[in-house]
């Protein structure tokens, strides 16, 4: 998608973006706001930051894998595709993808969760004391 827009190839030869990959643009808020977070172990930082990775980069993901099951599915039905990268079916490099994207935010979550409960947990502790 900025390819595109910084002319970087020939418009010819740049496809349009989904729609989805716009909204996933803002997917870089959430790993900010965990990393403003580190510094005084702010939790309330680190909450926002698990619910935005929800709301701007896996609801764009799922997203994306609807919006391009219809040609997935022509592709594997037919044996047609319309648009490649690298010589291969572009749906299938975008599947591959989305895979890889929605491991990546699968793991910041769980690593989230965890720090998110270490961090309750210190909290508590130096209540009581």
């Amino acid at each position: 998608m900025c390819v595109g827009h910084l002319k970087l190839l020939p418009h010819d030869q740049v496809a349009m973006p989904y729609q989805w990959e716009y909204p996933y643009l803002l997917s870089i808020l959430p790993s900010l706001l965990g990393l403003l977070s580190f510094p005084r172990n702010n939790i309330s930082y680190l909450v926002l930051s698990m619910i935005s990775t929800g709301l701007f980069s896996v609801a764009p993901l799922i997203y994306g894998a609807m919006e391009m099951f219809p040609m997935a599915q022509q592709l594997y039905r037919h044996g047609k595709a319309y648009r490649f990268i690298f010589g291969f079916s572009a749906v299938s490099v975008m599947y591959l993808v989305v895979v890889v994207a929605a491991q990546v935010h699968g793991w910041q979550l769980y690593y989230s969760k965890k720090l998110l409960d270490s961090w309750f947990t210190s909290t508590q502790e130096k209540k009581k004391k």
